[in-house]
């Protein structure tokens, strides 16, 4: 049984003949938004077929402007919302805990694939949250998730025979 013969990694290794790392970076901007398509196992299949560093570079900055659309739409579009749903005292108590716990929890979704952080991404839209620790505490965990998700692809792929 050859793995690297199957539907999945043919399929995978087209997608990336044709669309190269600029196909990888388009997937990661929409994975970064609401929809779920699974990036962090896009990275994990991808990385046999092409430098793992480039990789996790492109997927964590396409990742990041995905997410940086869901900040930017709450960031404009949320507030009015929110306020609509939550009673003032809801939104004060809601702002006084983010304001406390909210980079911790951010980051550890950031951190861990499965979790939903590209929703946080919206929180801190609606709680207008500054743009660049946004967008520093949205790129570096992703950036350490998909180095490590590259590594592991690698080593599966050079398991598997893959590569």
């Amino acid at each position: 049984f050859n793995i690297a013969a199957t539907p999945l990694f043919a399929d995978l290794s087209a997608f990336l003949a044709n669309y190269g790392l600029a196909g990888v970076f388009l997937v990661t901007i929409v994975a970064g938004t609401i929809v779920p398509l699974g990036s962090p196992a896009l990275v994990v299949a991808a990385s046999p077929f092409t430098d793992p560093i480039l990789l996790m570079i492109v997927a964590a900055t396409g990742f990041t402007i995905g997410m940086t659309i869901n900040y930017g739409l709450a960031y404009r579009f949320g507030r009015p919302y929110i306020e609509k749903r939550i009673s003032a005292e809801h939104f004060e108590e809601l702002k006084r805990i983010w304001t406390k716990w909210g980079w911790i929890i951010y980051v550890i979704f950031g951190l861990i694939p499965v979790l939903p952080v590209e929703l946080l991404a919206f929180l801190c839209g609606f709680l207008k949250t500054h743009l660049t620790t946004f967008l520093l505490l949205s790129f570096v965990p992703r950036l350490i998730t998909f180095a490590i998700l590259a590594y592991f692809g690698q080593h599966l792929g050079i398991w598997l025979g893959v590569t």
